[in-house]
């Protein structure tokens, strides 16, 4: 039976044990992000407390991040004919996508890269659908990112598969300030999603990056399939590898592709996960990218921004329409969040 004295410690324990009270002194008050256990038992919570759990994420944002957002464009180089399996991408060679090999020429990377910083973007990627770059892809890199210096005010990024050392260097010596290469998913999970090469291979190409001192952004894809304890793994699996940048994109099931008839996941599901990656990874430019508009829609995009994002996309991605880069914008002027301007880049 219990007492009237037994009462407040019965209650203390409760709160004591209360993930989100866990969390706010861990990662709020220390910094210090949340392990494996804990980030699965944010992504347990029940969905009435959603709307605490983004006002934490916020709050962790907002201490330390600050309130600038970093606006980034894309642009595909080399489009379509790639050869490796990854289950969700219609470029792959492999399937029976509607996306055709193509190029596009240095003018027109140089004419994406001028209205991509007419948008206030202080980031520019350049992305290929390769396994990794030959040399003539290698040769198209580095005439695009000096035609684009010539002209444009902006950092360029580059997206372009696996990596040797000498192309890690090669790119480096370009002035790539930050190569993406997402892992995509957990490791656990990572075999039901690409076939034809490794997690390990992919984690080898960050490391090289990592040395040749450039920054690394390394994220994935929520909605694949995966269970909630591998959405946790994941998280925390980025957070080993303590990347400057993580975009997190959600499932747009492409048609023709392995993934292309999985549901798109629950809108409260993406957002705990933003949530979820943002307690993970406390310090870390955390990207709002592809498949949030499917996912999300415009209220989520709010509810998103307020829940730990500090980066965006704008425009369209690679192979599906994005939001209007003005209505990113505007949403961002209506929430009093600067845009991070390139001298703090740098």
């Amino acid at each position: 039976m219990t007492t009237v004295d037994e009462a407040p410690a019965a209650a203390t324990d409760q709160t004591e044990s209360d993930i989100l009270v866990v969390a706010r002194e861990q990662v709020l008050e220390c910094g210090e992000a949340l392990r494996y256990e804990q980030i699965l038992d944010v992504l347990r919570l029940p969905e009435d407390r959603l709307t605490e759990l983004l006002e934490l994420a916020h709050d962790v944002r907002m201490r330390w991040c600050g309130p600038e957002v970093e606006v980034e464009g894309i642009i595909s180089l080399k489009t379509g004919g790639c050869p490796e399996d990854c289950h969700f991408c219609s470029q792959s060679g492999l399937f029976a996508s509607p996306v055709r090999s193509a190029w596009i020429d240095i003018p027109s990377l140089v004419e994406a890269a001028k209205q991509t910083a007419k948008t206030g973007a202080t980031e520019f990627c350049i992305v290929a659908a390769v396994r990794g770059p030959d040399k003539r892809l290698m040769s198209q890199v580095a005439a695009g990112i000096e035609a684009i210096r010539n002209e444009v005010d902006i950092q360029i990024a580059c997206s372009l598969g696996m990596l040797t050392q000498e192309q890690v260097d090669e790119l480096a010596a370009m002035g790539v300030h930050r190569y993406n290469h997402n892992l995509e998913t957990a490791r656990s999970h990572f075999p039901k999603v690409v076939t034809t090469h490794t997690y390990d291979e992919r984690w080898d190409t960050l490391r090289m990056v990592r040395e040749a001192g450039m920054e690394v952004c390394c994220g994935g894809i929520l909605g694949m399939g995966e269970t909630v304890e591998q959405r946790a793994e994941f998280a925390a699996e980025l957070a080993t590898l303590d990347p400057d940048e993580v975009p997190l994109n959600f499932l747009n099931p492409r048609p023709g592709t392995p993934f292309g008839d999985l549901d798109v996941l629950p809108a409260a599901e993406a957002l705990k996960s933003v949530a979820a990656f943002r307690l993970a990874l406390p310090r870390t430019i955390l990207r709002f990218a592809g498949g949030r508009e499917i996912t999300l829609g415009d209220l989520g995009a709010k509810q998103g921004i307020l829940g730990g994002i500090n980066a965006v996309i704008v425009g369209n991605y690679l192979t599906t329409l994005g939001r209007p880069a003005e209505d990113d914008l505007d949403l961002l002027d209506d929430l009093s969040m600067p845009i991070k301007v390139l001298n703090d880049t740098l």
